[in-house]
């Protein structure tokens, strides 16, 4: 007898699990490097030593990079673990019940140094902190993204799905945008006495606690075998992982979403100091900008599905990396490079953005989903857990890389007085975001659509 569809109440659920640890994620991405390491406009002492290692590698830089290529070396793991699961609760979201909480806490303690003042101990503590936030936060998302090709059954059902938590992953980034309004009020309550280090940390504190109870709308809301075909594969871990990148489709998608993560990260990382030291604008401007980039995209997020069933997935996503081209050439003439009001510019910035964010943040989980299909069609193993930690290992390790360039080029320049090194994240991020277009255009996206029709019929 074949499974019910997942109603629309609990597809809700399974993306409001998705909020919560895009609201953790983009707490990292955002305020980690900017809390440990500031400008010297930010108003906050330095925690750990920004001194140059072998000349072009920050302390803070090889740390997070580090901790993200932990991440990725975990997911695989946790994938074939999550696929070989035979539990009466199902194969992914016991992992889920698992990861959720203790990657909340560990997010919330990576800013609770023990020492107000630049020392050794603060780099310890946010080693052992970001290392064990990334392990929990895996066994939460990899078998998380597994569920996409299990509840969805057909090519539209899982490109509803995409879209969903996609809005959700959006609502992550503008909410933890939004943490330095946050802090600046409890600054200016003259009760609370409190320092600018204390209000970050109790605003990401009350974020953390609101992303652990997202993570867990789909752990209480959605019985997994009710729904799910869960077949546990019995392909041991190393041949299962030679089989996922022996597919030549996945392997070009995950080569192409290395490169974009790659050169997104960048931007990311970099939009605080965009805001701050190139525009000159206060730190509570991301929070409005970021309300901006999700709204925008929310308005797109209709006429992506529209128009990704009517033309293919393959070629919104190609538009999108032009986009992000466009603007990535941008950033480095931000500020006084632009004949523009700064102010302008920081809104020129998310409304080009928003585009290719919308695109980008509904098709890719869509394509895979297809290709693990077409794959379980082919050799009779369900692998999807695979599949997504193979292109999360490929997306962190394109993360990996981001933050020691990022946090390299700051080294040339960090402050209003010299910004070279922020500017010129901006053709960094160009040159990735080109090598991205060149691998997802060997993505044959209609050969495999109909392949799976055909086997489907057969």
């Amino acid at each position: 007898m074949s499974k019910p569809s997942l109603p629309l109440r609990k597809q809700v659920a399974y993306a409001i699990g998705q909020l919560g640890w895009s609201l953790l994620i983009n707490i990292i991405s955002s305020w980690l490097v900017y809390f440990y390491l500031p400008p010297k406009e930010a108003g906050i002492p330095i925690l750990i030593t920004d001194t140059a290692i072998l000349v072009i590698f920050n302390v803070i830089g090889l740390v997070s990079a580090v901790g993200r290529l932990w991440d990725a070396v975990t997911d695989p793991i946790i994938a074939n673990k999550s696929d070989q699961a035979k539990t009466k609760w199902g194969r992914r979201i016991p992992f889920l019940a698992v990861g959720g909480m203790p990657a909340a806490v560990f997010c919330l303690l990576i800013f609770l140094p023990p020492d107000s003042t630049m020392s050794t101990l603060n780099l310890v503590w946010m080693i052992v902190a970001l290392f064990l936030f990334y392990l929990f936060l895996t066994i939460y998302v990899t078998p998380y993204f597994a569920l996409i090709p299990e509840l969805g059954r057909t090519s539209q059902e899982r490109l509803n799905l995409s879209t969903y938590i996609s809005v959700t992953y959006f609502l992550g980034i503008a909410i933890a945008s939004f943490a330095p309004g946050m802090w600046d009020r409890l600054l200016n309550e003259p009760s609370f006495h409190l320092t600018k280090v204390q209000a970050i940390q109790i605003t990401l504190g009350i974020l953390c606690a609101f992303a652990t109870i997202c993570m867990y709308f789909p752990v209480f809301a959605i019985k997994e075998k009710e729904y799910c075909e869960s077949e546990p594969s019995d392909i041991p871990f190393k041949e299962a992982m030679a089989l996922t990148f022996k597919n030549k489709s996945f392997l070009y998608f995950s080569l192409s979403d290395l490169a974009y993560f790659l050169s997104v990260t960048i931007l990311q990382t970099g939009l605080i100091y965009y805001i701050t030291v190139l525009l000159g604008q206060e730190e509570k401007m991301q929070g409005e900008l970021m309300t901006v980039l999700g709204l925008f995209s929310f308005i797109l997020y209709p006429l992506v599905n529209s128009v990704a069933k009517r033309i293919g997935k393959k070629p919104l996503v190609i538009i999108a990396f032009c986009f992000f081209l466009t603007l990535f050439i941008f950033v480095y003439f931000l500020g006084d490079g632009l004949p523009i009001p700064k102010l302008i510019q920081g809104y020129m910035i998310v409304l080009i953005a928003a585009v290719p964010m919308a695109i980008l943040g509904i098709l890719p989980n869509a394509i895979l989903a297809d290709i693990a299909e077409l794959d379980a069609l082919k050799t009779g193993s369900k692998r999807e857990g695979l599949f997504y930690a193979a292109r999360t290992l490929m997306s962190k390790l394109g993360q990996t890389i981001a933050i020691l360039i990022f946090t390299s080029l700051l080294l040339l320049g960090r402050d209003a007085a010299n910004p070279l090194g922020i500017r010129l994240t901006g053709p960094a991020s160009a040159i990735f975001c080109l090598l991205a277009i060149l691998f997802f255009l060997k993505y044959n996206e209609k050969a495999t659509l109909e392949e799976i029709e055909k086997l489907k019929k057969s």
